[in-house]
């Protein structure tokens, strides 16, 4: 490896976060992995931007609409490696149950925010166009390599991250999200 750091990024789309904390849980390998990579991009980060050459991406959360849909497509052309992680990006996971609803925008919006129950019960106007499925990250664009749990095991994750940046192919056959 050259002494030029890697560009590491992560991001979100709809999900929990979990993912996200998972990445933070590898506690003090943070240190070690800030010795090969520059984290140049997160919603962990103030940085409003996705930026050019990127070396590894990792995304959790499912794709759930026309906005998202455009920023992956964005994210994959400007990423040498993109990582799906946790079962959201996956398979589309929890939030992927609102496939089971009536589709449409107007549908899932209606099913989730104007509930007779909610005693200011009112679609939000400023919500990007869904798509009439969520979808997993890899129905939209090419996936180099695939983190599943829910969220994935931080010991999991750091040794995709610490394989992948070495040039070297995590092997996950035989590999528990437990570690």
């Amino acid at each position: 490896m050259s002494s030029e750091k890697a560009r590491l990024a992560t991001m979100w789309f709809y999900g929990c976060s979990g993912c996200h904390m998972s990445f933070l849980d590898l506690d003090e390998r943070l240190v070690d992995l800030a010795k090969v990579a520059t984290l140049v991009h997160s919603p962990i980060v103030d940085i409003k931007h996705f930026p050019p050459d990127v070396a590894l991406t990792l995304i959790e959360g499912a794709v759930a609409n026309v906005e998202q849909v455009e920023t992956l497509r964005e994210v994959r052309k400007r990423t040498k490696l993109l990582v799906s992680l946790g079962d959201c990006a996956v398979t589309g996971n929890v939030t992927a149950l609102r496939n089971a609803w009536e589709h449409g925008d107007r549908a899932v919006l209606e099913r989730a925010y104007a509930d007779p129950s909610n005693l200011n019960a009112q679609i939000p106007n400023l919500v990007p166009k869904l798509l009439d499925y969520a979808r997993p990250l890899h129905e939209i664009v090419k996936i180099d390599h695939y983190i599943p749990g829910c969220p994935p095991n931080a010991d999991q994750i750091y040794y995709v991250v610490g394989e992948l940046l070495a040039g070297r192919q995590p092997v996950m056959e035989g590999r528990s999200k437990y570690g």
